[in-house]
This record gives structure tokens, sequence and C-alpha cells, in this order.
């Protein structure tokens, strides 16, 4: 769902590379804020520049990749030094834009975020670039931002998805050193990966709160979620899972409930705990990603050994923690779409059928699409050239993860409604702090009493109102009305 942003007159000041926090990305890419940048990242970037012009000039033959060389495939050709100055203006085969089209554009937060995450390359002074290069990459954040295309972004870097995002940056009087900490690195895959981690800790409070919500409509035994197990199980996340679990079902009547439960009810503090870890190790690949300095080639600091410095090729163009991260999330939520059809599942064999809804159908279809989301994304093994033989698998695993998220979200949409309407068939309500859980989910989907009317539109609605909460962490179904 796009989210649009008018610049707010709030800045985010960064001064060094522990303000690159998920707390800044949300301000700046999701809460619309500008960037300014602060002394100490200004001082820093114009001490790293006078250290790297000394280090040029004192031998402008040494190889300082995309400096005193070409880019890519055509490293190896050198450039004469009386034009190294004009090379760094030219566009080169960084000025194809068209190589991604179609299929699909990134949501305008995610280009800001790319932004803000490529300032982590200039504020130490490590980027080799003077301070009026960061400005102006900050001032893009002004808007307006040009689209970033899914497709036909597969590089051994970042390179051609950054071509667009600074497609508006002027660049006619760059200088040595000035362009490639704009364009090289892995500032997208640092953006994906906070982008992701945002809204993975919001799907799955939604999942737990409407997993138990389940528990409390189908009238599960409560025993599967005792305080006992935290210790019994020993893992730390499993403990939070039914830590939270109990939170949700505290007050429950242990009146009228089942003696038995499908395996499904059973094994929620497992899989959720699984689901813990998988929102943990993104929130993680995304912290340490975008304070990273990735830039290529990267310029150390004079020390004993290096009186003027460094400036070498590296590998941080290749993030290698985030697509990883962003698998085991897809995987994750496959497994509680397929936990949440159990679930709907088990309210039809429980001979229920005053309570079903008829929208149990589109669950089969998005347990196997999100299985099919959920297959690990690897390193491509297609070669573009003998120089750029490894290629980055980022996109595709964003992609793949996001649409496993779409298909939990409306599979929950779909037991919230199922658990609503089972509740009304009974007459009974769920714990205490479910009350106000299954109160906004009528106001979308009211209980259905008598010959059920056409009932996808209201799914829609769920399922909108669970997607634009995860991104905007606002309570579930905030604000919606009743239709």
């Amino acid at each position: 769902m796009p989210v649009y942003y008018v610049p707010m007159a709030a800045s985010v000041v960064i001064n060094s590379t522990d303000d690159f926090t998920l707390e800044n990305y949300r301000r700046v890419a999701m809460g619309g804020e500008s960037v300014a940048i602060g002394p100490m990242a200004s001082r820093a970037m114009a001490d790293g520049r006078a250290n790297f012009l000394r280090l040029l000039e004192s031998d402008r033959t040494q190889f300082i990749y995309g400096v005193t060389s070409n880019f890519g495939p055509r490293a190896k050709i050198t450039i004469p030094p009386d034009q190294q100055r004009a090379h760094a203006r030219a566009p080169g085969f960084r000025g194809n834009w068209a190589r991604g089209f179609g299929g699909g554009y990134l949501d305008e937060r995610v280009v800001r975020g790319i932004v803000f995450a490529r300032l982590a390359n200039f504020v130490a002074g490590n980027s080799k670039a003077r301070p009026v290069v960061a400005e102006r990459l900050a001032a893009l954040l002004d808007g307006p931002l040009p689209p970033v295309p899914f497709d036909g972004e597969v590089g051994a870097g970042e390179v051609l998805p950054m071509m667009h995002v600074l497609k508006g940056l002027r660049r006619d009087d760059l200088e040595e050193g000035d362009a490639n900490p704009l364009a090289n690195g892995s500032p997208v895959s640092a953006a994906l990966a906070a982008d992701t981690a945002l809204q993975a800790g919001h799907r799955l409070d939604h999942a737990e709160q409407i997993l138990a919500l389940s528990v409390e409509a189908f009238g599960a035994p409560l025993d599967a979620y005792d305080s006992v197990l935290d210790d019994l199980w020993g893992d730390e996340d499993e403990a939070t899972a039914l830590v939270v679990l109990r939170r949700y079902l505290d007050g429950a009547s242990p009146e009228g409930r089942r003696t038995a439960a499908p395996a499904s009810y059973l094994v929620l503090g497992r899989v959720l705990g699984q689901a813990h870890r998988a929102v943990a190790g993104v929130e993680q690949a995304a912290r340490v990603s975008l304070r990273s300095v990735t830039d290529n080639p990267v310029y150390v600091f004079p020390d004993e050994d290096h009186p003027l410095g460094r400036a070498f090729s590296t590998g941080g163009f290749h993030n290698a923690m985030t697509y990883p991260a962003l698998n085991a999330l897809a995987a994750t939520w496959a497994d509680l779409t397929l936990l949440t059809q159990r679930h709907v599942t088990a309210f039809r064999t429980a001979a229920e059928a005053d309570a079903a809804t008829g929208l149990e159908g589109i669950l089969a279809g998005l347990v196997d699409e999100a299985r099919a989301a959920a297959m690990p994304t690897l390193l491509p093994a297609a070669v573009n050239d003998p120089q750029d033989d490894v290629s980055s698998p980022v996109f595709s695993a964003y992609r793949r993860q996001a649409r496993a998220a779409e298909c939990l979200d409306a599979a929950l949409a779909v037991l919230a409604a199922q658990a609503s309407q089972a509740l009304f068939t009974c007459g009974r309500r769920p714990a205490p702090p479910l009350q106000h859980l299954l109160g906004t989910i009528r106001a979308i989907f009211p209980a259905v009493a008598g010959k059920p009317r056409d009932l996808g539109p209201r799914a829609e609605r769920l399922v909108a109102a669970l997607a634009q909460s995860a991104v905007t962490g606002s309570a579930p179904f905030e604000g919606s009305e009743q239709p």
C-alpha cells in the first residue's frame, strides 16, 4: 500500500554512524523528516577529504578504483592523471538509467530510506568526498524522489538501483573521489532490511493477538501456554512468545473450554518463538547495515604504517546478512499462514457451521503462495562478466518476504473474522485484553446474522487495515468505521 509524505520541518541531525539507528530511519523514511549534516560530520568529511587528496597527489598512477581507474568490467583501464577530474564528472556506464524497469517500484518510503542509509558512507570521513556532496545527497529528501523499479537491478553491487535514486543529483562539478561513495556500497540492502524490520514487529504482534483471539473463540485449553514451560523449554524466544500469549489471554474464563485441541493450538508458543527469532534477526541485520561504511574503495585515515592513509577496494558493495534474514522471515510468515489456515479449519471440523464466514476457500491458495515465496533466495548462479561474477540477491529476497507477508495479512484477516463470528454465534466474550481488538475487528467486519452477504469487501478492508498498521505502527484497525 503506497504511503506518501510531505517533508516535515523537523530534521534528523547526523554527526556519526551512531546516528544511523532504526528510530532515525523510521523518522526519515516513514515520518517524512529531513536530514541535516551535523558539524562533527562536516569536520570529519573535510579532514578525510584533505587526507585523501594528499594520498592521491602523492602518486596519481596508483590504483584507486573509480578514481585512477575506470568502473566495473573496465576497471583495468587506467585513467591518465590529466583526465582524472573529467573522469569524475563523466557518467560512464553509470548513466544507463533504463536498466531497471517494469515489475513495480519500491515504495517512496523505501527510497527515502536508501538516501538516509547512503549518508552513513560519508559522516566518518571514509568516503573521500567533500561535505557538499553529502549535503546535496541529504537535500534529495526534500523531494520529489524518482521511482526505483524492482526488476532489472541484478548486479554485483547496488549501483543500478542507486542510479535511479541519484537521478536528480547534480554531478557537473564532482571531483576525484566524489562519485563512488554516492553509488557504490550496499545502502539498498540496509534500507530494505530496515523497512522490513520496522514492519515485522508490528506484523508479529498482529499474528499473536489474532491467534490468541482464535484460542478464545475455539475454547482451546490454556495449559499449552503455562508459565512452567518457559523454563522447561529453555529457549528465550519461545518463552517470550508464551509470555505474550498469556498477556493476551489474561483473565480468560476456564469455563466451557475443550479438553483437547488440534496441534496447531498446542504448538503456538514454539512456532511464535521462531517468529521472534526471525524478527530479531532482521532487526539485527538492519541495525548493523544502517551504520556500516560500505564504500568501495574505502579511505582509511593515516596511521604509523600508512602516513598518508589508504584507499583500497573492498566487498562492501555486497551485503551478506540482509537476504538470509529476509529468507528466514519469509519462512516464518509462511509457517504462520499455514497455522492460521489450520485454525480456521479447526472451527469447521468442530461442526460449528453457523460460525463459518464463507471466506475459508481462499486460505489454501494463500498457504501455497506463501510457501512458494518462502523458497530461499541464494546467490544467483548466473555470471554477468568476469569482473562482476557474484550478484546481489537482495531484491529477490525482499520481494519474496513482502509477498509472504501479504499472504499472512490476508490469512489473519480471515481468521480474525472467523474468530469474531464464532464468539458471536456462541454468545461469549474473549479475555479482557482481547476485547478491544474484537470490537475494532467488528467495526470493519460486523458479525453476520442470518443469510451471509458478499463479505469480500469487508475482508479486503481487514487486510488493508493490517497491512497499513504494519507500516505505520498504529494499532490494528485504528480509526476504522463500521461500514
